[in-house]
């Protein structure tokens, strides 16, 4: 019998990196072998340096993380010539609210992971790398481990990987459960025993990043992505997305649906599409509210904002972002300050303490929304909830501030009437 996904996979869908889910055993090297791995591998050792790059190049391949930057562009930042070693390390660290992919691919496909971590070592001439999991997710160390093994054992990892001459070792490193360590740099820092807190940039992890070393950091997604790239050429990757942002992404659709699960989509794919027809639209007849489209670090959508697609440029020209793929669908039902209440709750929480404006203005709207809940909100609060979060953004070491803010302001420009509707509420109570 096939592996049982948490959500069973659409016709819809256009499977590259999931394209061994369901299939029985595929978390194993054998069964990765029989259907083509590490042939891309193989390839790549044939390629120089540059053709790898351009064919990534060519890819239009955005990092899945959640910022976007083009990965060619950011694996030619890396300085392949410095005296010092090169090293790569992966962020597993997947703990957007909202956003459960990264998971899928460690636990289903790992060795897909690995050869793209080959490939990505071929061009910064690294021989030793990192996969940095989130400390919750315990059971992925250990599947991401067992197949590191059988990688060691079958001559995929470690000297002379496949006859080919290339020597590179791989690790997993435990996390600790902070959110704060999904940034690049306080994940750096975490690897290296400290506490996770951001690091000022410049200089860039590129130059200077795990143990002041030139550090390839990408996230699982991305380096999933690669062995399609290389296998099939960058073009043809490109011709599945559109011409800025090529190939196709996992999408976790939560919330008010009667499909929720991760589907592999195009980049470029219609919002309106991927919630009715992907998801099977919202249960009970009930109406679109809001759209969370990439994660809650990421501003809302109006239901009349949606019909949209889904890719980087798309969404920012209406204010919000692709993010790392954590779509939440909100039905008219849903009460927004009950909504940013818990998002408030959970960057509060997970708020590093390095910068004032963050851990002080997260606590603040925390507070305001806890205030507002409980029926005891004034209706200057609402304006207070806007200030403070403008006074958050920028003002940050990293983007955690900005991903408290952004959702809030959002929430309370769009959906000012839902706080209205609780003070009056409210005062009719008393």
């Amino acid at each position: 019998m096939p592996k049982k996904l948490y959500n069973e996979p659409s016709p819809l869908e256009t499977r590259v990196v999931s394209k061994n889910f369901g299939i029985e055993g595929s978390e194993t090297l054998e069964v990765y072998l029989a259907n083509g791995g590490y042939a891309a591998f193989k390839k790549a050792t044939e390629m120089t340096r540059e053709s790898i790059l351009d064919e990534v190049k060519t890819s239009s391949l955005r990092g899945r993380g959640g910022a976007g930057f083009p990965t060619g562009l950011k694996w030619s930042f890396v300085p392949h010539t410095s005296p010092k070693p090169r090293v790569i390390v992966v962020n597993a660290d997947e703990s957007e609210p909202g956003t459960c992919k990264d998971r899928l691919l460690m636990e289903y496909d790992p060795h897909q992971m690995i050869e793209g971590i080959l490939i990505a070592s071929l061009v910064v001439d690294a021989h030793v790398g990192y996969i940095y999991i989130r400390g919750e997710y315990r059971y992925l160390i250990d599947a991401v481990d067992r197949a590191l093994e059988e990688a060691y054992a079958k001559g995929y990892l470690g000297k002379n990987i496949a006859g080919t001459g290339w020597d590179f070792d791989l690790y997993t490193h435990s996390g600790a459960g902070a959110y704060e360590c999904g940034e690049e740099t306080a994940l750096l820092d975490s690897i290296e025993g400290k506490r996770g807190i951001p690091r000022m940039k410049p200089p860039f992890p590129a130059v200077s990043g795990a143990w002041a070393l030139p550090t390839l950091l990408n996230n699982v997604e991305t380096f999933s992505a690669i062995p399609a790239i290389i296998r099939n050429g960058g073009k043809a990757f490109l011709e599945l997305g559109i011409p800025k942002a090529g190939g196709t992404r996992l999408v976790c659709i939560s919330g008010h649906v009667n499909k929720p699960g991760v589907y592999e989509l195009p980049l470029g794919y219609p919002m309106m599409k991927a919630i009715n027809e992907i998801a099977g639209g919202i249960p009970n007849g009930k109406k679109l509210k809001a759209v969370v489209p990439g994660g809650s670090s990421c501003p809302l959508l109006k239901a009349d904002e949606c019909d949209i697609n889904m890719d980087y440029d798309s969404l920012a020209k209406v204010g919000s972002m692709l993010g790392s793929g954590g779509m939440v669908v909100l039905d008219e039902t849903t009460d927004m300050v009950k909504f940013a209440l818990r998002i408030m709750r959970f960057y509060a929480h997970e708020s590093c303490g390095w910068c004032i404006p963050c851990r002080e203005g997260t606590t603040w709207l925390k507070k305001i929304l806890e205030r507002f809940n409980a029926g005891h909100g004034r209706h200057e609060d609402i304006a207070l909830l806007g200030e403070v979060s403008q006074n958050m953004l920028g003002r940050t070491f990293c983007a955690l501030g900005d991903a408290a803010a952004l959702p809030t302001i959002s929430i309370v420009e769009k959906f000012a009437e839902d706080f209205e509707k609780r003070l009056a509420r409210d005062l009719v109570a008393v």
